[in-house]
């Protein structure tokens, strides 16, 4: 085999999530939401789009995506809707820990833009956790741009977030 072939044959698959989905989804929410204190994972309030996901995301016209680990787990996903004209709005992105570091992000975003794109927004944003930083410094390197302020949410894990935004 080719090394371009062999490329081509290691990378990632991003597939649409299903309802099905939803089990793993809170799995992965979970492990990453456990890196930091005080941060935690209440499906019922702080987190009802991901009881159906598929379903959710395509009740307001946007779509959620999935990378499976070998076991078919569920290890990275990311989200867009669309709240007004000509924005985009990055949701759920998470890559769990052991997958870290090998470009799952970044390729999940990429996609997440494109489908964007695709559909006419002229703009994305993306709120993330006040916590997250290795996140912040992922959207910095994709060129997103961190706005003054942050929002409360006033969840169970009494979350802040930052606003991040970029031109498509």
């Amino acid at each position: 085999m080719t090394d371009a072939a062999r490329k081509i044959e290691e990378q990632p698959i991003i597939r649409p999530i299903v309802d099905a989905d939803a089990q793993d989804l809170f799995g992965l929410l979970s492990l990453c939401f456990a890196e930091y204190p005080g941060c935690f994972v209440d499906p019922h309030d702080d987190l009802p789009d991901l009881l159906t996901p598929s379903a959710s995301y395509a009740a307001t016209g946007g779509a959620f995506w999935a990378v499976e680990d070998e076991r078919g787990r569920v290890c990275a996903c990311a989200g867009v809707d669309f709240p007004e004209e000509g924005m985009a709005e990055l949701h759920r992105l998470y890559v769990r820990s052991d997958r870290r570091g090998q470009g799952l992000g970044s390729l999940l975003v990429r996609h997440v833009e494109s489908y964007a794109r695709v559909r006419g927004a002229s703009h994305i944003v993306l709120w993330s956790d006040t916590r997250f930083t290795t996140a912040h410094r992922l959207y910095k390197r994709l060129g997103y741009a961190q706005i003054d302020g942050e929002r409360q949410l006033g969840d169970i894990s009494q979350s802040a977030e930052y606003r991040f935004e970029k031109k498509l």
